[in-house]
């Protein structure tokens, strides 16, 4: 009996043991199925994600740039294959013998090479959007931890001819000035993505998912520059900033009917594909033609005498009796300096002394008076003087698809006695080449002013889409704009502007010459600007152009630095060139 009562505890004990280990099973079992359910049920979205992202890679593929054409065609910005080489530096086994290699082959700084082969990261750029063959040729090396990809390079095929208009790219191949930055979105294409699912070791697994989106190329532009009329105004301003040592030349040239630009030079220029830091430091990149200002002196006289026309004030036969002095402050040209320091503080002067003479209106303009032309200032008023600037485009954008465009200004309070007068003979008001362009191009135009543009299409996938006409505003009556045309012409034919006669066409234009402002010392100073602007043929206008010479001649006397002796010369030449390259014959 005491011994069979002696083992029943050891037996219940085991049975607990037993039933102990079997709860603990089953707890475990239930736990494993809670979580099989947590995993495979509530959160196997989360677990499928979290496992493609392991297998499936999706890689962005770069979008082609668009092509700059000009008109005719010819390529002006294109993007050809190239290749960035980059490294991993933690897979680098030899830094100083792979830096060693590379400088060599790529013609690198080997000390910089090094210290970014050691650096602590797992990405760096080594070289960027290098030739083909010669990325091949590092890649022949086979050296660890230096990987390739494909990033196409922006090229300008015609160097610096049209740099100023085209504009340039970054390194990213994103527009940062000229038609490269203003069309940029257009020019980009949207980029395409290819997902692949890959093994562990980056091979694409057989059968796998993959997927490809092509990118959707940038669109091309055909713009409106004539890459041979570029030519001649470019080859002109080179060599009139070396015989005549001066700081700047610019050309715009419109065709008035459509107010396209066919050119738009900015000499020193730059080439696009290699700018310097030289470049940045004189300004060289700043496109001249649209964003500097200068005060436009007497061509500005043909929007006076357009207003006083238009208004009635004067016929072109009304005759003033001219001194060779006009004072508008009581005493200014008694006091006045030598240099002329006085002459925008009340006292206006003709260029050269003369006795007192009869001059019609047209006289006024075919000898470029500034007396006169204040008495015509003074007839039409502040008031009607200022309506006429506005409506010609002073002090406002022209409406060029450029980026950056300067304003200009229009300096007539009603508290300066003396701006009205200057105004009428270009000065307390400031403009861009393209903004008197732009005038002489409505004058030339009966008239009609329109935005300026230098893209006439798009090309996409889908076709050639044309730019819209330009709205139209009159500013002039065709009247007054024949009028004005034929003045100009008499400049040209026996006034300040003979030099800009074209031998077999009738040419109207105005010459210019104006002190240039030096804002650092609060005046003006002893150098000039020289400009011309014009027309040709005078009847039918197929061509207006500016031409601005910024500093011509520096320390020879006023006579060697004038509009008719710098810039006239200058827009002869290229004009008879560019009316032989449109098929414009001759007319006189």
């Amino acid at each position: 009996m005491q011994s069979r009562g002696t083992k029943r505890p050891v037996r219940r004990s085991a049975d607990v043991r037993l039933l102990s280990i079997a709860l603990l099973f089953i707890g475990a079992w239930l736990t494993i199925a809670y979580q099989l359910f947590q995993i495979q049920v509530v959160d196997y979205r989360e677990y499928t994600a979290a496992a493609e992202r392991q297998r499936i890679r999706v890689e962005e593929t770069g979008a082609a740039r668009g092509t700059i054409y000009d008109r005719q065609g010819r390529e002006l910005a294109v993007s050809i294959e190239a290749r960035s080489i980059y490294a991993n530096p933690r897979q680098v086994v030899d830094a100083a013998a792979a830096a060693l290699a590379l400088s060599d082959a790529l013609g690198l700084d080997i000390d910089r090479l090094r210290e970014k082969l050691l650096a602590d990261t797992t990405f760096v750029f080594l070289a960027r959007q290098v030739e083909v063959a010669e990325a091949e040729a590092v890649e022949a090396l086979n050296l660890p931890g230096v990987h390739f990809l494909n990033e196409p390079k922006r090229v300008y095929p015609s160097g610096s001819l049209a740099a100023h208009a085209v504009g340039f790219v970054n390194v990213d191949s994103q527009g940062i000035e000229g038609l490269e930055a203003q069309y940029n979105d257009l020019l980009t294409g949207i980029p395409g993505h290819i997902l692949a699912e890959r093994a562990a070791g980056g091979q694409v697994i057989p059968h796998g998912r993959f997927e490809v989106e092509p990118a959707v190329p940038g669109a091309d532009l055909v713009i409106s520059i004539d890459r041979e009329i570029q030519f001649m105004a470019h080859r002109a301003c080179v060599e009139t900033v070396v015989t005549t040592n001066a700081k700047r030349c610019t050309v715009v040239a419109l065709d008035p009917f459509t107010f396209e630009i066919l050119a738009m030079v900015v000499v020193p220029s730059f080439d696009p594909s290699d700018r310097t830091e030289q470049d940045i430091a004189n300004g060289t990149l700043t496109n001249a033609a649209v964003r500097s200002l200068y005060e436009p002196g007497s061509t500005q006289k043909a929007v006076t005498i357009s207003a006083a026309l238009e208004e009635g004030v004067v016929d072109w036969d009304t005759q003033y009796l001219v001194y060779d002095s006009i004072e508008i402050v009581n005493g200014a040209c008694t006091n006045q300096g030598e240099d002329g320091e006085n002459a925008i503080f009340g006292c206006y002067t003709d260029f050269s002394a003369h006795p007192p003479e009869v001059m019609t209106v047209r006289d006024c303009v075919r000898l470029s008076s500034n007396v006169c032309t204040v008495k015509i200032g003074q007839a039409l008023g502040r008031d009607r003087l200022r309506e006429y600037l506005d409506a010609f485009g002073y002090g406002s954008s022209t409406g060029v698809d450029f980026p950056g465009e300067a304003l200009g200004t229009v300096n007539l309070p009603t508290s300066c006695s003396t701006c009205p007068a200057s105004a009428a003979i270009g000065y307390s008001i400031s403009v861009s080449p393209l903004q008197m362009a732009s005038v002489y191009a409505t004058i030339a135009n009966g008239g009609l002013r329109m935005e300026p543009r230098l893209v006439s299409g798009v090309v996409t996938t889908d076709g050639v889409t044309r730019q819209p006409a330009p709205t139209s505003t009159r500013v002039i009556s065709e009247d007054t704009a024949r009028r004005v045309r034929l003045m100009l012409k008499s400049v040209v034919d026996s006034g300040t502007g003979v030099k800009a006669a074209v031998p077999g066409y009738t040419v109207g234009g105005k010459t210019g010459t104006t002190r240039m402002f030096d804002f650092d010392l609060g005046r003006y100073s002893d150098e000039y600007v020289a400009s011309f602007v014009g027309m040709a043929p005078v009847d039918h206008p197929r061509l207006v152009m500016a031409v601005v010479v910024d500093a011509p001649n520096s320390g020879e006397p006023v006579a060697a630095r004038t509009g008719g002796v710098v810039a006239a010369p200058l827009f002869s030449r290229v004009m008879e060139g560019s009316l032989h390259q449109m098929g414009v014959g001759p007319d006189a």
